[in-house]
């Protein structure tokens, strides 16, 4: 991995976002493109082509000079940065920079939302998890001290897993980092006997050459399952598949990876899967 892809609104949260990239980037030499979306209306786009053009530069000068004190941090020195201005409205456009500037990751920072809000509108977080193609690491938190040694993946028994979990060994070998496969046993889904899991277990293990032991945790939800094993581990981060839902079948499913995305406090890192 070469570039990560920074998103910034220039908030305490993009702060967070930007140091933990700015630590990535100076262990692996690595690149960091730094992304502020202005989003202009409707009313200005509509404007004839002269103002349109004059007003569009005016908030683009006014965004790139927000970047000078913002990127003047003793950490990035000596990191090559890209400032990126573009005037996107909808955070799922981050996949076309992504996509155009061979980004390989994208390191984002997020407050969260409430439980309404989540479930009618979503946050610009869970809109880049649900699109982007590549990693995207979500900061809650200050990390001055980013560390990703133990990685717990939330691993299921469909194909499609297995797929995401080899792009999670491959984030976790960049990083050195060990990987804890665990599936989360709920009564409110479709709780499995031993026997059931066990058969399940070594089905997988034997097909898809799985090294490492899946733990088995019960809980009463798979988010919670997952949050109380990664205490439990001491891990650095969480791995999450996420299959981009949209409309309907995203409000009545919801996902997992998105929801943790929002709700963790320790890293989370979304894998959008093909499904």
């Amino acid at each position: 991995m070469k570039k990560i892809l920074v998103p910034v609104d220039f908030s305490k949260h993009s702060e967070y976002a930007l140091e933990v990239a700015a630590q990535i980037a100076k262990e692996k030499h690595m690149e960091i493109c730094v992304l502020h979306m202005i989003g202009l209306s409707e009313s200005v786009l509509s404007k004839n082509e002269a103002e349109e053009y004059k007003e569009a530069k005016y908030y683009m000068k006014l965004a790139k000079k927000r970047f000078k004190p913002f990127l003047n941090k003793e950490y990035l020195k000596g990191i090559k940065i890209l400032q990126l201005v573009q005037n996107y409205k909808i955070f799922s456009e981050i996949n076309a920079i992504v996509k155009e500037l061979n980004m390989d990751m994208v390191v984002m920072g997020s407050h969260g939302v409430s439980r309404a809000r989540d479930t009618f509108v979503g946050s610009n977080t869970e809109k880049v998890v649900r699109t982007c193609e590549v990693p995207v690491l979500v900061i809650k938190q200050p990390r001055h001290n980013f560390k990703l040694n133990a990685l717990v993946f939330a691993f299921n028994f469909k194909d499609e897993i297995v797929q995401t979990y080899k792009r999670v060994k491959e984030f976790a070998h960049f990083f050195h980092a060990e990987v804890y496969p665990v599936f989360v046993n709920t009564p409110s889904i479709k709780f499995l006997s031993n026997t059931s899991i066990e058969e399940k277990l070594i089905y997988y293990k034997e097909r898809f050459d799985i090294k490492e032991k899946v733990a088995v945790y019960n809980d009463t939800s798979v988010e919670k399952g997952i949050l109380n094993y990664a205490e439990k581990m001491n891990a650095d981060g969480i791995a999450i598949p996420t299959h981009g839902r949209k409309g309907i079948s995203h409000f009545l499913k919801g996902s997992i990876g998105e929801a943790m995305a929002n709700h963790a406090n320790i890293p989370v890192i979304t894998f959008k899967t093909n499904t």
